[in-house]
């Protein structure tokens, strides 16, 4: 899985921080940046798509194969 984050549309309701901790950080403001590349590990995989879908703003958008050419 893959992931990415538009911090655009971020308005710092903080859900992916507390569902996934080690891909999310938030910044002095509350709003979200993505730790590391955006590539998720299998065993976290059920954590970051919870993140994404309890995120209210749809600010981190899974890449599929179709989206990397």
């Amino acid at each position: 899985m893959k992931i990415r984050l538009d911090r655009t549309m971020c308005d710092g309701f903080g859900y992916c921080a507390k569902h996934a901790p080690k891909y999310f950080s938030l910044d002095d403001w509350g709003y979200a940046s993505l730790t590391g590349d955006g590539t998720v590990d299998e065993a976290d995989e059920r954590d970051v798509m919870r993140a994404l879908l309890d995120c209210p703003v749809h600010a981190i958008i899974e890449i599929t194969e179709d989206d990397d050419q």
